[in-house]
């Protein structure tokens, strides 16, 4: 058991970086702005609707989040930071592919940051759920972003070009945590087709979203399918990507991206571990790691 009193959100204090979190969070925190009825905003200045996520929003409306510390409603300071840190080394472009990309987050966040230094930005998002993409589009157009900045995929992040079948949430209703199931075969694919509880949906790989471009940050969030893409399109990460911030799901998938990354000459820039506390004998992420991994043939 925990000891008594110990909050398990005080561990997200414990992270490593070979760069200083809290001063490049501070950096580009906008201490100039005020509260707007019916948004959010947070430390950067972005907007963010309530519509995103209510349950915890909707209360939060009309309020200026201060900075992360450890964490706000959806990140901590290892992941703000290491993607702010990407923004910092980009150059006078900074391009970002989010995959699962639920409401935008990383895109309109890191792509927000990255335009208030005057870089231009171009902003390339994946996700299997409809109604995150509605509340993609919904975020990045009142934070000034346009179709000229962005382009969304109704799809999934994949190792190689396909079809997957991804769970078919409410309309209205965004879902998270939805797993995708790849490479089905034949029959599984013709009975999705009529099923209406699920979606059959494109696969994307990283050649298909980057398109030869050299992308600056590359987040991945794929509930527990992040080996299987890092492994399949290690060869495109290697020649196009400079930084890959994931979102870790087990202690078992941290050291699997270990070995890939390293034996690939990427080294670690950040990190910090799931939290996993142990339950009948069985460690269970209840709060997803972070790694951030940066390319020596890319990056600054």
């Amino acid at each position: 058991m925990p000891t008594p009193g110990f909050d398990p959100k005080d561990v997200l204090h414990y992270y490593y970086a070979e760069f200083d979190p809290p001063d490049l969070m501070q950096r580009y925190s906008e201490v100039s702005q005020v509260p707007e009825p019916g948004v959010v905003r947070n430390f950067l200045g972005v907007r963010v609707p309530p519509v995103v996520y209510p349950s915890i929003l909707d209360a939060m409306a009309g309020t200026i989040e201060p900075i992360p510390n450890p964490g706000n409603w959806h990140a901590d300071i290892a992941e703000w930071a290491s993607a702010l840190r990407a923004v910092d080394c980009a150059g006078d472009v900074f391009r970002v592919v989010e995959l699962g990309c639920g409401w935008g987050c990383w895109m309109v966040n890191s792509g927000f940051a990255a335009r208030k230094t005057g870089r231009r930005v171009e902003l390339i998002g994946v996700e299997g759920d409809p109604n995150h993409l509605k509340n993609a589009v919904k975020t990045l157009e009142m934070n000034g972003f346009t179709s000229e900045n962005y382009k969304l995929f109704h799809g999934v992040a994949a190792a190689q070009a396909g079809h997957a079948i991804f769970p078919n949430v409410q309309a209205g209703t965004a879902g998270w945590g939805a797993e995708a199931i790849f490479s089905p075969d034949a029959d599984t694919l013709a009975r999705a087709a009529t099923d209406p509880d699920v979606q059959v949906l494109d696969c994307y790989t990283l050649e298909q979203l980057g398109m030869g471009n050299v992308i600056d940050l590359l987040h991945i969030d794929i509930q527990g399918a992040e080996v299987d893409y890092v492994a399949g399109n290690l060869d495109n990460m290697n020649t196009y990507v400079r930084r890959v911030l994931i979102g870790t799901h087990s202690r078992i998938i941290e050291g699997q991206l270990h070995d890939i990354f390293l034996k690939a000459g990427w080294r670690m820039e950040a990190e910090r571990p799931a939290i996993a506390p142990i339950q009948n004998g069985v460690p269970i992420t209840s709060i997803d790691g972070v790694h951030m991994w940066i390319n020596p043939a890319l990056a600054t």
